[in-house]
């Protein structure tokens, strides 16, 4: 089956974790995703590990989980000739994607104002933390600060304790696919009028569009939210619990009288439960109820538990850790995970895309690249470049 975005050429200016995720999924589109790096400057992700500095930039599993599928080119921007090249490529392209600080594309020559020059009809996507224009434009930001002041960060964790500012990569994936949909809406619009466009995407602001009934009801009320921990305003049972293995949590929430009697149908019936008839009651005793709930699945595998429970209606399932992700039967079945050979890591499980498209399926097209892999083969077939030309670069490290 012939891909969705087969014949769409990007070139990938991205590096750490929004844009490169951005690029990967449309790549796994059917998109050819040319990513431009130099040893001068690798990507953070070739170049550190949770551990600090790599030996090898080609070892980091980091950069290997969000590249898949793309085409590498090693070129210096610092250099004239480099930028010279890169609008080349750019000639040839649908899209570019960068996700440096505001400003520094426009210091290398290679803004949207400049790219458009040589590509009338070019889509360009800029990702950032705060966005292209504004007071907090030039700010740095990863993760932490981008769900901070996109305001999530302020809404999770427990009432008593300090904003979880969300430590894991959700945000920049969260950002990264809201310009893909960013992405397909240029294109359409290209394809209905000839015309590309300049996409300013900011990520603190992808973040606060996921919290918009957070939002309206200070709009509408005056109220600011804080956080509750895992507890809802009028749900209950609503949280986690400790199951019987090691650091097993099983979540269960009920939201109406059929799911309650489902619960307690699951448990057996305990006498406790005429205690907790409405649901009014349930969530003024919640604490207690937790308790009761809590000595149920303490000598359950989370697994376990869910079945008993989801027989019944009611939606509980388990707080899935990496490696169950990796081996259980409902996520194999669904191919979410696959098997991916690369030169110096090995063979690796990794996550394919999250959505099953019937007649343009989605696929992982390729392994991540060695750094600068595919320098030779696009710089003659694509740009037409003579061999010595290109040895010529090389040793001037404008191809570096």
């Amino acid at each position: 089956m012939k891909a969705a975005l087969n014949g769409i050429r990007v070139i990938d200016f991205g590096h750490v974790m929004a844009g490169p995720w951005c690029t990967m999924q449309l790549a796994s589109l059917g998109a050819e995703v040319i990513k431009i790096e130099t040893r001068a400057r690798p990507d953070e992700q070739r170049a550190q590990h949770g551990k600090g500095a790599v030996a090898n930039l080609e070892a980091n599993s980091n950069f290997f989980e969000i590249n898949l599928g793309k085409k590498s080119v090693s070129l210096n921007l610092t250099t004239e000739e480099g930028r010279a090249l890169a609008k080349q490529l750019v000639a040839t392209a649908d899209i570019v994607l960068e996700n440096m600080r505001p400003g520094v594309m426009a210091k290398l020559g290679l803004d949207y104002v400049e790219l458009v020059k040589v590509k009338p009809d070019l889509i360009m996507l800029s990702l950032s933390g705060f966005g292209a224009t504004g007071k907090l434009r030039r700010y740095a930001a990863y993760n932490p600060c981008f769900t901070s002041v996109g305001g999530t960060s302020h809404l999770t964790g427990y009432a008593e304790k300090k904003p979880n500012t969300m430590t894991n990569s959700g945000g920049d994936a969260r950002a990264g696919t809201a310009a893909v949909f960013a992405a397909m809406v240029a294109l359409k619009f290209r394809q209905e009028t000839g015309k590309g466009q300049y996409i300013d995407s900011s990520s603190s602001e992808v973040i606060n569009s996921m919290i918009g009934d957070q939002m309206m009801d200070y709009a509408m009320n005056g109220r600011s939210p804080h956080r509750h921990g895992n507890s809802h305003p009028t749900m209950a049972p609503h949280n986690v619990y400790r199951c019987s293995g090691e650091d097993e949590w099983l979540s269960i929430a009920v939201g109406n009288e059929q799911e309650w009697q489902g619960l307690v149908a699951a448990l057996g019936h305990p006498a406790w439960a005429a205690d907790f008839r409405t649901a009014p009651i349930r969530k003024a005793r919640e604490a207690e109820l937790d308790a009761l709930i809590a000595a149920w699945c303490v000598d359950k595998s989370y697994v376990e538990a869910m079945h008993l429970l989801q027989a019944q209606g009611v939606a509980a399932t388990p707080c899935f850790k990496a490696g169950d992700l990796f081996n259980d039967p409902h996520v194999l079945a669904r191919g979410q995970v696959q098997e991916v050979d690369h030169p110096v890591l090995g063979c690796r499980k990794t996550i394919t895309s999250p959505y099953r498209l019937s007649q343009t399926p989605t696929a992982i097209r390729g392994t991540a690249p060695i750094l600068g892999q595919d320098t030779d083969e696009v710089f003659t077939s694509l740009l037409g470049m003579d061999g010595q030309e290109l040895e010529r670069l090389k040793a001037a490290k404008v191809v570096y």
